[in-house]
C-alpha cells in the first residue's frame, strides 16, 4: 500500500537528475528534473500549511494544462489536502456546483479562468482564498498571487525545515487525493473519490501492459484534470524516470489547439495519450497533406495503405496466410512514404493509448499501417480509470485490449450473474483501483459497488482470448417490442464516420416496432453535393432531395448496401427526425468529454421521436423534415 507521495519520494531516489516536466514558454522547450521539481513542491506545500491549510481540506484546480498544474496538485497532496480538479470548459452553475459541492475552501486558478470564479464570489462562501496563478492588475483581500505563497512556504521552511514532511507522513494511502466529478449525463454530477491507493494501484496495474523506458517523452495533450491523463500520463510517467510536457498556452483556447502539431514536432514524443476526436483530427490532417501533394502520391499513398491492411489485418495476426509476400513491398512504402509521415509527429513516436469513447477500427488500421499503433483502452473514472489496453505487446484491433493484472473482471447479466466466454453483459471489476465512492452520496455509491464489485454499466465481453470488446452503455441500450437489446453506439460512430453527409446521430428504440434516430446532417456538405447535381438549394425541390440523399447514406448499411453486414437490420433506423441546431455544449448536448448525453437529447426531442412512430412521421419526406432541412440550407 502505497501513496502518490511515496511514488514521487521514491522516483526523486532513483531518477534525481533526470527532466521530468517539459514546458515552453518563449521559444523553446525547457526541463525541470525531478529533484528541482520536489523542491518547488516542497516550497508550495509549505506555503499551503503557512495559509492555513488544513489536512483533508479540499483544493479546487481550475487552469490550463501546464508545468505549475503537476506542481499544484502535488504541492495539496504533500500539504494532507485533497484536489478538486476542474475542467476548464465548465462555467456557470456547473462550475459553481462543483466547488460548493466539494466544500472547496482554496481556488487555484489561471488568468483565462479567473472571472469564472471571481466574478461569483458570492455564490461561494466556503471559499477562504483564490490563489492566481497569473500576474493580474490587483488583488482583493482573499486573492493571492501564488509567488506569495512560494514566499510564505519559503519563511515557513527557514524556521521548521521539517514542516512538509511532518505533514505528509501522516497522509495514508487511504486518504483521498481527488474528487473528480463526473460529466452529470443524467443528474447532478457524482463526485468520484480517488484515494491515493487507487492511483498507485492503477499506475502498478496500467505498467502490466505497457513499457515506459527513462528516456520516453509524452506531451499531454488531454486536459489534466481527467484521471486518465492522470494515471496514464503524470504518474506512470513518474513511476518510470520518464518525462511529460505540456501544451504551450496560446491567447485563446484556439491558439492553444493550434500549437499541438508545432508542439508535438518540437518535442518529439515516444508516445501519446489521445481519443477518438483528436485521431480523427490527426488522420484528416494527413490525408489532406497527402491529397495536396497531387493526383500520384495520394493513388501510391492509397494503394500502400491498402496493401498494409491487407497485410497487418488485426496486428496479432499479421502478415499471416500469403500476405507474408507483401512484406518487402510494405518495407519499401515504409521508406519513401510513412516514415515521412510520422516526422508529422517528430519521427520517435512509437505508438498512441486511445481512451475515452470507442475507438473506430478503420482509425486503429490507418495508424497501425502508417507504423504508429493507436491501441485502444478501457475504463472510467471509478476506476481510476484503467482496466484494459492494447499494447505493443499484445494486441488486437477492434478489442479494448487484455486486462491489466491485479484486477478481477466478470461479465454479468441484469440480475449479476456471471455470465460464460463470449456471452455480452455487463462489465464488472473488482482491484484497488475501484474509487471510494461518491462524494455525499451514499445512494448512487452503493449502487455502483456493490461486495466489493464495480458495476460499469457498460456492455461487453470476453472473447476466448482474455480480450475485452466494450460495446457501449447498459443504460442506452437499444430494446426492440420483443425485449431484444443491443448496443447503439457502434452503429451511431460508424455512420458519422463514413458518411459526409451526417455531423450526428443518436438511435432510439424503447421497445418501439421500429428503430428511429435523431440527425444532425452536415450543412456544408449537404450544400456541395446538391450543386454538384446542379439543384438550386433555394428551390424547395432541393428540400426533397436533400432527405433523399441522406437515407440514402442510411440504406448503405441496409440490405444490398455496400456496408450490409455490419449491422442487424432491425436496429438501423427505419425512419429520422432532421434537426438544425447541433449537439453541443452550450445547448447541454453535449458533456465535458465531448460525448452526446443521449438522455437529454431524447428529452429535447421527445415530440420528434414519437412523431416517428406515427403514419406521418415514418415518412422521411414529412414536413418536420422538411421544415428542418429548410432552415439548415438558408442557414
Amino acid at each position: 500500500m502505497t501513496t502518490i507521495i511515496d511514488l514521487f519520494e521514491n522516483s526523486i531516489e532513483k531518477y534525481a537528475n533526470n527532466p521530468y516536466i517539459w514546458e515552453k514558454i518563449g521559444s523553446s522547450y525547457s526541463a525541470t528534473t525531478y529533484k528541482e521539481t520536489h523542491a518547488e513542491v516542497n516550497t508550495l506545500a509549505a506555503g499551503l500549511i503557512k495559509l492555513g491549510v488544513a489536512k483533508n481540506d479540499k483544493i479546487s484546480l481550475l487552469s490550463e494544462g501546464r508545468k505549475q498544474w503537476v506542481i499544484s496538485e502535488l504541492a495539496i497532496l504533500y500539504a494532507g489536502a485533497i484536489n478538486i480538479p476542474l475542467s476548464i470548459k465548465l462555467d456557470g452553475p456547473d462550475l459553481v456546483f462543483r466547488i460548493v459541492h466539494s466544500e472547496t475552501s482554496v481556488v487555484f486558478v489561471s488568468a483565462s479562468q479567473a472571472p469564472k470564479v471571481l466574478n461569483v464570489k458570492d455564490k461561494l462562501p466556503n471559499v477562504k482564498w483564490y490563489v492566481l496563478l497569473d500576474e493580474q492588475e490587483g488583488y482583493a483581500n482573499d486573492e493571492i498571487h501564488i509567488s506569495k505563497l512560494y514566499e510564505m512556504g519559503t519563511e515557513l521552511l527557514k524556521i521548521e525545515p521539517k514542516a512538509v514532511n511532518v505533514r505528509s507522513s501522516k497522509v495514508l494511502p487511504t486518504d483521498f487525493a481527488n474528487i473528480s466529478y463526473t460529466s452529470g449525463t443524467t443528474a447532478d454530477p457524482k463526485g468520484v473519490i480517488l484515494s491515493h491507493r487507487n492511483y498507485t494501484a492503477n499506475v502498478e496495474q496500467a505498467l502490466t501492459l505497457m513499457d515506459i523506458p527513462e528516456h520516453y517523452r509524452t506531451l499531454l495533450i488531454l486536459p489534466l484534470d481527467h484521471c486518465f491523463a492522470h494515471v496514464a500520463g503524470i504518474y506512470s510517467f513518474m513511476a518510470m524516470g520518464a518525462s511529460i510536457a505540456t501544451v504551450q498556452q496560446g491567447k485563446t483556447p484556439l491558439d492553444t489547439l493550434k500549437n499541438i502539431p508545432v508542439n508535438i514536432k518540437e518535442l518529439k514524443p515516444n508516445l501519446l495519450l489521445s481519443v477518438p476526436a483528436l485521431a480523427k483530427n490527426f488522420k484528416k490532417n494527413i490525408e489532406a497533406g497527402i491529397k495536396a501533394k497531387g493526383a500520384f502520391t495520394e493513388g501510391l499513398f492509397n494503394f500502400a495503405i491498402r496493401l498494409s491492411y491487407a497485410y497487418n489485418k488485426e496486428g496479432w495476426n499479421k502478415g499471416k496466410g500469403l500476405t507474408f509476400l507483401y512484406k518487402p513491398l510494405l518495407w519499401l512504402f515504409d521508406k519513401i512514404l510513412f516514415a515521412k509521415i510520422r516526422l508529422v509527429f517528430g519521427g520517435e513516436m512509437d505508438f498512441f493509448i486511445g481512451g475515452g469513447a470507442l475507438l473506430d477500427i478503420e482509425l486503429q488500421r490507418f495508424f497501425y499501417a502508417i507504423g504508429i499503433p493507436m491501441f485502444q483502452g478501457y475504463g472510467l473514472s471509478e476506476a481510476t480509470p484503467i482496466i484494459s489496453s492494447n499494447s505493443l505487446k499484445r494486441h488486437k484491433l477492434g478489442s479494448s485490449g487484455y486486462l491489466v493484472k491485479y484486477l478481477e473482471l466478470k461479465i454479468c447479466d441484469e440480475n449479476g450473474n456471471e455470465l460464460p466466454i463470449g456471452q455480452k453483459g455487463e462489465i464488472v471489476v473488482r482491484g484497488e483501483n475501484v474509487m471510494v465512492g461518491y462524494w455525499k452520496n451514499d445512494r448512487a455509491t452503493s449502487e455502483t459497488i456493490k461486495n466489493g464489485w464495480l458495476h460499469t454499466g457498460d456492455m461487453g465481453y470476453l472473447d476466448n482470448d482474455g480480450y475485452l470488446y466494450v460495446l457501449g452503455r447498459f443504460k442506452s441500450l437499444l430494446i426492440a417490442s420483443d425485449g431484444e437489446k443491443y448496443s447503439p453506439e457502434g452503429i451511431e460512430e460508424t455512420v458519422v464516420q463514413h458518411s459526409k453527409l451526417i455531423d450526428q446521430i443518436i438511435l432510439y428504440n424503447n421497445q418501439n416496432s421500429y428503430t428511429t434516430a435523431i440527425i444532425v446532417p452536415s450543412k456544408e456538405a449537404l450544400k456541395r453535393c446538391l450543386t454538384e447535381k446542379h439543384i438550386d438549394v433555394s428551390n424547395p425541390n432541393a428540400y426533397h432531395e436533400a432527405i433523399n440523399l441522406i437515407q440514402h447514406e442510411i440504406a448503405k448499411y441496409k440490405s444490398s448496401g455496400e456496408y450490409a453486414d455490419l449491422f442487424p437490420e432491425r436496429w438501423l433506423p427505419a425512419s429520422f427526425a432532421l434537426v438544425d441546431e447541433a449537439f453541443t455544449e452550450q445547448n447541454g448536448l453535449v458533456n465535458s468529454t465531448m460525448k452526446i448525453v443521449r438522455g437529454k437529447v431524447e428529452l429535447k426531442y421527445k415530440e420528434r421521436i414519437e412523431h416517428l412512430y406515427t403514419p406521418e412521421g415514418k415518412n422521411v419526406l414529412n414536413g418536420k423534415n422538411l421544415e428542418a432541412i429548410e432552415n439548415i440550407l438558408k442557414g
